[in-house]
């Protein structure tokens, strides 16, 4: 399957590399120049950078050496360790690197060959929601012949100088990569799902069973091609940096190159008195500096592990950065995990394949309130609906749903001092089972689920939701406040998710010849009791049906019960305000269903908006005889149409 590519600054690669070819030039970037600006917009480096090409600094340059590995990565001088933490995990997995750096032998050093190198190189990185192509020239900032920024441990090895340059032109100069988070790079990388979990919030270093999910889904997301990074956030005593007495440096970014649950035999069994260890393996990005405590590289630990067993952990005893710790110890030493799942949406795959809907948006302010797209969070309760809103719907009894809110990259305004993330964050409200116009007040809706609010480029939530009706409501957490966001669903049959933007129904020329509505009604069937018995058992399969005009609107059935609980909202848009509308309820037979009751409600402004229970009755008018039941009902109705 290719790729939709877009291209930066409209640069094109094999035409710039066939011009420099035919004209045995090497290629000069003007977009991302050999110069100052590129370097820096604030904070310039303490001593004179000059710009080197890998020919000038090695005799025998490759893109890379013996392959790609995480080991091959070493930070340099820029604050970046979050990037080099990225690309650890990235050397991790071929089939998503080989998507960032594209026809990687096309691209390398050819020595049999030199009149065909150009000095120009292309990578890809997923940009807001977009596969964008970055070529960059190969001149490099050195000081003293030597690389000052990401380079390898192999003196000839460039891959990494020359994929960190590009991601630096991506955000306007190589200081702006200064500071950021593992998951923005990953998913810059992979177009993965980010979510980051606040490790002492959930208490993982204490509670046992939350540890164990926890280890339960990082392992499934290992296996299944996802990528892990985790830090020490840095508190107010301590700062960047600073090490632990453990040996782990605080506010640095470290990569999961591997998790295992080890069946431990018998003598193990005896040493450790436990039958399985719940192991994981990290890298720091500086290629040095590792824990000291259990189970690092020269513990007591190993030293009762045999040789083929170290063999299949892939154990390295040379101080590299990458070392072990059980899953506990990690859990109370690290604060912070950032996991980055590549959700499966093959239909060709032995995994859940999901269902991927994925809508661009921007909150922008208008002082007209129905125009207004930029109203905060669900605090803001005058302005919370003046949000863009996206309806979809759960067709299962219970669905898994993944929902991804991520605001555009903002590095690129750090030259103005506009560069941090703003705080987002969404609502999901189960709705109206009909309702296709935007939510103007919150009445009988539910509020199902509130992401967390944080300045973070990408939100995550993951929940079980209900079959039903939902709104998914994006918002910053203060008003007024304009950017662009994209917005992804997950979910295991297709949700239809969709932008509403109509406040009201559309007036049509059909409008003129049947009449436009007059009048909005909203209404929440809660239950019905002390039906009728239907079978041998004593019990019923119940189920409402709302009639309105020419609608019909039917709940779900609800099994062996008398007494149901629906909760069930609908909303109705009616030109002929005299017509009543009917709530009947429905016994579920397999040849023919049976009527138990109906109510019969005139739905007026001036009604009571509390809930109220009603008597059902036989067919006909309101006055109809009574029957056995009762339906519990809220209703709202206005002849506004955009009060409700």
């Amino acid at each position: 399957m290719s790729l939709s590519v877009q291209l930066f600054r409209d640069q094109k690669y094999h035409e710039l590399k066939g011009q420099c070819i035919q004209q045995r030039l090497l290629f000069e970037d003007p977009e991302f120049p050999a110069s100052d600006e590129s370097l820096f917009y604030q904070s310039a480096p303490s001593r004179k950078v000059e710009w080197k090409r890998p020919k000038d600094l090695c005799e025998d340059p490759h893109l890379f050496v013996n392959g790609i590995s995480s080991h091959d990565l070493h930070q340099g001088t820029l604050g970046n360790c979050w990037f080099v933490a990225a690309c650890s995990c990235l050397a991790l997995r071929e089939t998503l690197w080989q998507q960032v750096i594209p026809d990687f032998n096309e691209q390398e050093w050819d020595a049999k060959n030199p009149e065909k190198y150009a000095g120009i190189f292309r990578f890809r990185f997923w940009c807001f929601g977009e596969w964008t192509e970055v070529v960059v020239d190969d001149l490099l900032p050195t000081v003293d012949g030597k690389l000052i920024y990401c380079h390898s441990n192999v003196k000839n090895e460039f891959w990494s100088a020359l994929l960190e340059k590009a991601y630096a032109k991506l955000a306007g100069s190589y200081e702006a990569l200064d500071g950021g988070s593992a998951a923005d790079a990953i998913v810059d990388f992979t177009g993965a799902v980010a979510e980051s979990i606040d490790l002492v919030q959930g208490k993982y270093g204490e509670i046992i069973s939350e540890q164990m999910k926890l280890f339960e889904d990082l392992l499934k997301v290992h296996k299944r091609g996802g990528l892990i990074s985790c830090y020490i956030a840095a508190s107010s005593g301590s700062t960047n940096e600073a090490e632990t007495e453990m040996g782990l440096v605080i506010g640095h970014a470290y990569a999961v190159t591997a998790i295992r649950k080890l069946r431990l035999g018998e003598r193990l069994v005896f040493s450790f008195k436990a039958e399985k260890l719940f192991m994981i393996r990290l890298r720091n990005p500086w290629g040095k500096r590792e824990w000291n405590g259990p189970w690092s590289d020269n513990s007591e630990e190993w030293k009762t592990v045999s040789n083929s067993e170290r063999k299949s952990l892939g154990l390295t005893l040379e101080n590299d950065g990458e070392f072990w710790m059980t899953f506990e110890d990690w859990c109370k030493n690290f604060t912070d995990v950032d996991i980055c799942r590549i959700v499966n949406t093959s239909y060709f795959s032995i995994h859940k394949t999901w269902e991927k809907k994925m809508m661009h948006g921007a909150w922008s302010k208008n002082s007209e309130p129905l125009l207004n797209r930029s109203g905060g969070c669900f605090d803001n309760r005058e302005t919370f609906l003046q949000n863009p809103q996206y309806v979809f719907d759960v067709k299962k009894t219970e669905d898994k749903v993944l929902v991804s809110l991520q605001q555009e990259d903002r590095r690129k305004y750090k030259k103005e001092g506009k560069g941090d993330s703003i705080p987002i964050g969404f609502e999901i409200l189960k709705v109206e089972d009909n309702r296709s116009c935007r939510l103007h007040k919150l009445t009988v809706q539910e509020r199902v689920a509130t992401s967390p609010y944080i300045n973070t480029r990408t939100v995550f939530l993951k929940r079980i939701l209900k079959q039903g009706r939902y709104i998914l409501i994006p918002t910053t957490y203060h008003p007024g406040i304009i950017t662009k966001f994209i917005l992804r669903l997950f979910t295991d049959v297709p949700s239809k998710l969709r932008e509403l933007k109509a406040d009201k129904p559309k007036m049509t020329c059909w409008s003129l010849l049947c009449g436009y509505p007059r009048r909005v009604t909203q209404i929440k069937i809660h239950s019905a009791e002390g039906l009728q018995k239907q079978d041998r058992s004593g019990g019923a399969d119940p189920y409402v049906l709302i009639k309105c005009e020419n609608q019909n609107i039917r709940s779900s059935v609800q099994h062996d019960t008398t007494s149901a609980i629906f909760d069930t909202q609908v909303i109705f848009y009616r030109k002929n305000i005299d017509s009543p509308i009917t709530v009947q309820v429905w016994n579920s037979n397999v040849l023919c269903d049976q009527f138990l009751g109906q109510a019969v409600l005139a739905a007026l402004p001036s009604d009571p908006r509390e809930e109220q229970t009603l008597q059902l009755r036989g067919r006909g008018s309101r006055e109809a005889a009574e029957v056995p039941g009762h339906i519990t009902v809220k209703v709202f109705s206005s002849d506004d149409l955009v009060e409700l």
